[in-house]
């Protein structure tokens, strides 16, 4: 009997244990906790995440409100009046002399210090006064209308129109011309360059700028104003970067585009430093390892009279100089030193600046001149 008991209780304990453990399963089972506790996610609010701004580029303007440059040969006249009131005094001083009966051993020399006044130099001036002398003496002329004419062919002659003044713009196999614009601070660079720019649209000509002078951001911004007023782009870089760098873009862009002309500007650098001719230097160099450069303008205020000679110096020895602008005519009396200027370097002064107009920059003509200084 007991044993029988014993039995009774120990398989109602079996079977109580077996249905508590199939409870705690069917739980388990139902009721799986994560394996990583996770923690709600909090957002930041949404005034602390600004977003990038996205400028949208300006529509480009329509054709027909690019600027449409004056063509080269129409300012001539207009130019020849404006530089006659500036050199007035020098065409009269002249011909007061020459118009006197008679021609002294004073007159002459007041004929001498009239040329040097207007920075004609002295090897010129020597040369202009033999042969006029000469010439007067042994023709016998002493009517002052043929005296004039005689001064004006020496004039001429000194100026010299056979030197070849065209622009040097057309490149080789396909490559746009390279010009290079240089010269030191305060010539009137930049204002040069965009000026070109619109001789050079006014015949049909596709240009690309280089702003190469990195030292002032506002060089830059002047340059790209003026190509935008007709319709030419321009290459920049960020300030202060390397200007060969910029010129090389530029004319990379040029080959690209099948551009006919890439107008370089550089910064303004005194030519006594030499560090920086230096890096003037370098700037072609880098510039002709996409094309060669076909012209190299140099930029010559003048009003620095005898000053810009020495400055001509020493940058034909840097860069090689092929053409000359003379900027600021207008305001000096000084125009010999456009005679001045030639002898020193053996090249042509190409385009002259007269006032302060987009326009105000024409080819150089050395007869136009000469008339202009004598009317």
């Amino acid at each position: 009997m007991t044993t029988t008991l014993l039995i009774i209780i120990i398989a109602a304990a079996v079977a109580l244990v077996g249905a508590g453990a199939g409870l705690v399963i069917t739980r388990g089972r139902r009721e799986l906790p994560p394996t990583t506790p996770t923690k709600p996610i909090e957002r930041a609010p949404e005034t602390t995440a600004p977003e990038t701004e996205v400028v949208e580029p300006e529509p480009t303007a329509p054709v027909e409100t690019v600027e449409r440059p004056e063509a080269p040969q129409g300012r001539l006249v207009r130019l020849r009046a404006r530089l006659a009131r500036s050199q007035g005094s020098l065409g009269k001083g002249l011909l007061a002399v020459l118009g006197r009966s008679t021609l002294d051993d004073d007159a002459w020399e007041e004929i001498e210090d009239t040329l040097l006044a207007a920075d004609v130099g002295v090897g010129a001036t020597d040369e202009l006064v033999t042969n006029l002398r000469t010439k007067l003496r042994v023709e016998g002329i002493t009517d002052p209308a043929l005296a004039r004419a005689a001064l004006r062919d020496e004039l001429v002659r000194l100026v010299d129109p056979t030197l070849d003044r065209t622009l040097s713009a057309e490149g080789a196999d396909g490559k746009p011309g390279v010009v290079l614009v240089v010269g030191v601070n305060g010539t009137g660079k930049t204002t040069t360059v965009g000026r070109l720019a619109r001789v050079l649209v006014a015949e049909d000509r596709s240009v690309v700028l280089g702003a190469a002078d990195t030292f002032r951001a506002a060089a830059a911004d002047q340059l790209q104003t003026w190509g935008e007023r007709v319709g030419v782009p321009t290459v920049r870089g960020p300030e202060a970067g390397d200007p060969a760098s910029v010129g090389f873009e530029a004319v990379q862009r040029g080959i690209a585009e099948g551009t006919d002309v890439v107008l370089v500007d550089t910064a303004g650098r005194l030519h006594t430093k030499s560090g920086l001719m230096d890096e003037l230097g370098k700037v072609k160099r880098v510039i002709e390892k996409q094309a060669p450069v076909t012209e190299v303008l140099l930029v010559i205020d003048a009003t620095t009279g005898q000053n810009g000679l020495t400055q001509a110096r020493v940058f034909g020895e840097v860069v090689d100089v092929t053409g000359i602008v003379l900027t600021k005519l207008d305001g000096t009396a000084k125009g010999g030193i456009v005679i001045a200027v030639q002898r020193e370097l053996g090249v042509p002064v190409k385009f002259i600046g007269l006032g302060e107009g987009a326009d105000d920059l024409a080819p150089f003509d050395a007869e136009e001149f000469v008339d202009a200084l004598l009317s």
